[in-house]
C-alpha cells in the first residue's frame, strides 16, 4: 500500500518546503492507491428462506432436456400454478454454474425468459426476473452478456409501482452492470442515470438501498468518470441530474437516517470523489458539512454504544471526508468547518477507540484524515493541542507500521506550523517514542521519524541537544539503507551544528 520513494542526492541540511514537499509526493502516491481501491461484487436476493440457509433437498443441476421442459411448462402450461411452479425449478436450477451454462447454450432460452418477465401476469413476471436475478449473479462472464436482451425491460420496470419488483430488478442491474461493459453501453443512451434519479426519490427504504448498490457498482465502471459521472450529452450524467442533492439528503444525520441506505449512498459518493471530476460542486451542494455532521453523528453513536453497523458507514464517510479535504484550500475547509473544528477532532478520537477495541483496519482510514485536516491547517493543529491529544496520538505508533507513518506524518503536519507549535509539542514523550521509532527496520516508518526531527531541531535546538544526550547519533548509525543515508546524514549535520 505504501509507494517506495526514489532516493535522490540532497544537501546536508533540509529545509521546511523539502520536507512538507516530500510528505505531500507520498500522499499523492497514496491517494492514488486508494481510489483504485473498489468494492466490486454481486448481490444475490433470495426469498425462499429453505433457499437462502441450504434445504435438506438441495436443487439439482439440470440438463438441457429439463431447462427446455421448465421453458415449455413456463410458457405454455395449462394454468397459471403450474406456469409458476416450472419457473420456480428453473430458478432453483439456475443456481448451479452448469445449469446456467446450459441456459445459455440453449437457442431461444433468453427469448423465452424475455416473453415471460414481459408477460402480463405478475406471478411469472416475478418468477421470470428471479430467474434473470439468479444469472446476473453468476461468476461466468458470458452469462452477463446473454442477459442483455432483457436489460431494456429491467430498466423500464423501475418506473413500477411494485417495490418489491423494483428492487429485484434494481440489485439485477447492479450486478449486470459491474460485470459487463456491454450492458453499460446499451444502459446509459437508454436513460438508465435519469431512472436511478426517479427511483432515489421513492419513500421505500429496500428500493433505495438496491438503488445504492446499483448506483456504486455504475459508478465503479472504468468509463466513469468521462461517460457516466460526467457526459457529453446534457442531462445524461450523474452530476448533471439530482443524484447528488439527493444522495446528500439521505446521509443526513437525524431520526430518518436508515443505516443500510447510507451505507450505499456513502459508497457512491466515494466513487463520485475519487474521479476528481467536479468536487467543487458536491462541496457547493453541501457535501463536506453533511459529511461532517454524519462523522460527528458516528461518534455519538460510539458514546451511546449504538455499535451495531457502525464500521460499515464510518469507512466511507471517513474516506469521503479524506478525498474532498485533499482537494479543498485550507482557508475553505476552515471557513466551513470552523465551528465545530475541535468537536470533528474529539469525534476522531473517539472512533479511533472504537476502532481499537472493534476494527483496527480503520485506524488508518482516521488517521488519513487527521492528516488531510491539519496539513494546510493552524486551526486544527491547535485543537490537537489544545485538547492534549498528542499523547494518545503517540499511543498509537506501536499499533503497526501502516498506522506509525500516518501519526508520525500528522505530527510533522504540526511541527512544520512553526516554532510556536514545536514549543507545544516539546518536552514530553515525543523524544522517547521518537528513539523508539528509529529502532525499527521499516524505512517508512524510520523516513517519517528523521522528517520530524528535523523540523523539531530546525524550530526547537533544545530537542536537538536532548537528542544527543540520548544517544541519538547512536541510533542513526544503524541505518544504512541507502534510501535513508542522505536523510540520516542531514540530520546528524542538523543535530551537531544546532
Amino acid at each position: 500500500m505504501w509507494s517506495q520513494r526514489q532516493s535522490r542526492l540532497r544537501p546536508p541540511t533540509c529545509g521546511v518546503e523539502e520536507l512538507r514537499l516530500r510528505r505531500r509526493e507520498r500522499e499523492a502516491a497514496l491517494r492514488k492507491a486508494r481510489r483504485e481501491q473498489h468494492l466490486v461484487s454481486k448481490r444475490l436476493l433470495r426469498e425462499d428462506a429453505q433457499e437462502e440457509a441450504g434445504s435438506a433437498n438441495p436443487a439439482q443441476v439440470l440438463g438441457e432436456a429439463e431447462v427446455k421442459q421448465f421453458l415449455s411448462l413456463a410458457q405454455r402450461g395449462t394454468d397459471e400454478k403450474e406456469r409458476e411452479k416450472a419457473l420456480v425449478s428453473l430458478r432453483q436450477g439456475l443456481q448451479h454454474p452448469e445449469t446456467q451454462q446450459t441456459f445459455i447454450r440453449l437457442e431461444g432460452s433468453m427469448r423465452t425468459l424475455v416473453g415471460l418477465l414481459t408477460s402480463n401476469r405478475a406471478l411469472l413476471q416475478l418468477e421470470a426476473a428471479r430467474c434473470l436475478h439468479e444469472l446476473s449473479h453468476s461468476e461466468i462472464s458470458a452469462v452477463a452478456e446473454a442477459c442483455l436482451p432483457a436489460t431494456s425491460y429491467l430498466l423500464t420496470y423501475l418506473s413500477g409501482h411494485s417495490s418489491e419488483f423494483i428492487e429485484l430488478c434494481l440489485y439485477t442491474l447492479g450486478n449486470l452492470i459491474v460485470e459487463s461493459e456491454a450492458v453499460r453501453r446499451q444502459l446509459l443512451p437508454q436513460g438508465i442515470v435519469l431512472a436511478f434519479a426517479t427511483c432515489i426519490q421513492s419513500p421505500h427504504m429496500a428500493v433505495l438501498e438496491a438503488l445504492g448498490y446499483a448506483l456504486s457498482q455504475l459508478l465503479q465502471a472504468k468509463e466513469a468518470p468521462e461517460k457516466i459521472i460526467v457526459s457529453a450529452s446534457a442531462g445524461s450524467s450523474v452530476l448533471d441530474s439530482t443524484l447528488p442533492q439527493h444522495m446528500l439528503r439521505l446521509l443526513q444525520p437525524g431520526p430518518k437516517l436508515n443505516p443500510g441506505v447510507a451505507v450505499e449512498f456513502a459508497w457512491c459518493l466515494h466513487y463520485i470523489i475519487c474521479s476528481q471530476v467536479n468536487n467543487a460542486l458536491l462541496i457547493t451542494h453541501g457535501a463536506l458539512s453533511t459529511l461532517e455532521l454524519l462523522l460527528l453523528e458516528l461518534a455519538g453513536a460510539v458514546q451511546r454504544m449504538e455499535y451495531e453497523g457502525l464500521e460499515l458507514l464510518a469507512c466511507p464517510v471517513l474516506r469521503c471526508l479524506s478525498n474532498l479535504l485533499a482537494e479543498v484550500p485550507a482557508e475553505a475547509v476552515e471557513c466551513q468547518m470552523q465551528p465545530r473544528d475541535e468537536r470533528v477532532i474529539v469525534a476522531l478520537f473517539i472512533l479511533f477507540q472504537f476502532f481499537l477495541q472493534k476494527q483496527p483496519s480503520l485506524l488508518p482510514e482516521g488517521l488519513w484524515l487527521l492528516n488531510n485536516l491539519t496539513a494546510n491547517s493552524p486551526t486544527f493543529c491547535t485543537s490537537l493541542l489544545s485538547l492534549d491529544l498528542i499523547e494518545p496520538l503517540l499511543k498509537l505508533l506501536p499499533l503497526s507500521n501502516a498506522v506509525s507513518v500516518l501519526v508520525l506524518t500528522v505530527l510533522c503536519n504540526i511541527a512544520e506550523k512553526g516554532p510556536a507549535y514545536c514549543q507545544r509539542l516539546w518536552p514530553g514523550p515525543l523524544l522517547p517514542c521518537l528513539l523508539d521509532t528509529l529502532a525499527l527496520s521499516d524505512t517508512e516508518v524510520v523516513g517519517q521519524s528523521l522528517e520530524l526531527l528535523q523540523l523539531l531541531f530546525l524550530y526547537k535546538p533544545e530537542a536537538a541537544q536532548a537528542f544527543l544526550q540520548q544517544s541519538g547519533l547512536q541510533a542513526l548509525e544503524k541505518h544504512q539503507e541507502v534510501q535513508l543515508q542522505d536523510r540520516v546524514h542531514a540530520l546528524r549535520q542538523t543535530a551537531l551544528h544546532r
